[in-house]
């Protein structure tokens, strides 16, 4: 069984689009959640954000195995600490660095009834939010790496993606390997 929308990856101009608030909570709207959160486990993941699947609104579902969540127009209103750790994403499949980020933050934000949520996270819940806050504005992984490391991953991904052109969809296993499905 396929996932409802398939991943967007590096290269994709979506992911360095800034989402769109979003006014109104329906049908609609739960639906996409319900579509992302399938896709998110497929992949598998613990967070996916809007504009990994090609919809620009700000909006992220997760889960850190407390079941599933979405939160409606995020917005991080406090950071402090520093905490490092090896961070990947599904957009930039296979590939993880060390990523310095604030070790706790504030995130406020809605739900699906539309009901103010505020949460107190840290380390990787604090983490995913800050990911999933980056693209909704745009940021990729990539963009948070010295310009050393930051070189060496665009030239990677430039060759892991430069046979696109052949008509086969190309996926990045862990580890690292190339491969078709």
């Amino acid at each position: 069984m396929s996932s409802p929308y398939k991943v967007r990856v590096f290269g994709d101009p979506v992911l360095r689009k800034v989402a769109a608030e979003i006014s109104d909570v329906d049908a609609k709207l739960v639906k996409l959640v319900d579509d992302m959160l399938e896709t998110m486990y497929a992949e598998p993941g613990i967070g996916l954000a809007a504009p990994q699947v090609g919809v620009q609104r700000r909006l992220f579902v997760y889960d850190v195995g407390e079941g599933p969540e979405a939160i409606v127009n995020p917005v991080i209103s406090e950071a402090t600490g520093e905490w490092v750790y090896e961070e990947g994403c599904l957009s930039v499949p296979g590939l993880y660095w060390e990523i310095v980020r604030p070790k706790e933050i504030h995130l406020t934000g809605y739900d699906l009834d539309g009901n103010e949520v505020s949460i107190e996270a840290d380390e990787l819940l604090a983490r995913l939010f800050q990911h999933e806050l980056d693209h909704l504005d745009g940021v990729m992984l990539i963009d948070h790496l010295d310009a050393d490391t930051r070189k060496a991953a665009l030239k990677t991904l430039r060759e892991r993606f430069a046979d696109a052109d052949d008509g086969q969809e190309k996926r990045v296993k862990p580890g690292g390997s190339l491969t078709l499905p």
